[in-house]
């Protein structure tokens, strides 16, 4: 499919279910855009730059992914890039409704996009940012939840 593809999302820190949903995108579309959120009103654990080096390295092998950061809405982004599928992550029924109301205002926003849900392997479904963070800050094991690079550096960034 000669389509290209936008993957928005804050990212802190990337997961192994990020990963997993971006190689998957890479075998359908001609090329997927990794883009990591630079504006949030998310306190983020990891500047732009460092999510945006992390995503490099983990995703390094998927040749057609290339890593960018974006302050802008996510259509804005899209169409300036000439994607015209915008990806998001499903984990749960209650990812649902919120990903409906996005998808919905992104059809208002930017009508040649479509946007389209993926689901990580079962193995990832449990795992979120916000949770893998959390479980960091408090000690715990994350070793299976993300990419070697990204648990260093959690764990540099926790001083563990």
């Amino acid at each position: 499919m000669k389509t290209k593809a936008i993957y928005p999302g804050t990212f802190d820190p990337l997961t192994n279910g990020h990963v997993d949903i971006v190689e998957r995108a890479a075998q359908i579309f001609e090329h997927v855009y990794f883009a990591v959120a630079d504006s949030t009103s998310k306190k983020t654990l990891f500047t732009t730059q460092e999510r945006m080096s992390l995503a490099d390295e983990a995703l390094k092998q998927t040749l057609n992914v290339s890593v960018i950061s974006f302050d802008k809405l996510t259509v804005d982004c899209a169409r300036e890039n000439e994607a015209l599928v915008i990806l998001r992550g499903l984990r749960t029924v209650t990812d649902f409704e919120y990903e409906l109301q996005l998808a919905s205002m992104n059809r208002k926003l930017y009508p040649d996009a479509e946007t389209m849900f993926l689901t990580p392997d079962e193995k990832f479904s449990c795992i979120s940012s916000s949770l893998v963070r959390e479980i960091a800050q408090l000690d715990g094991d994350v070793s299976e939840l993300v990419p070697a690079n990204v648990l260093a550096a959690l764990n540099k960034k926790l001083s563990k």
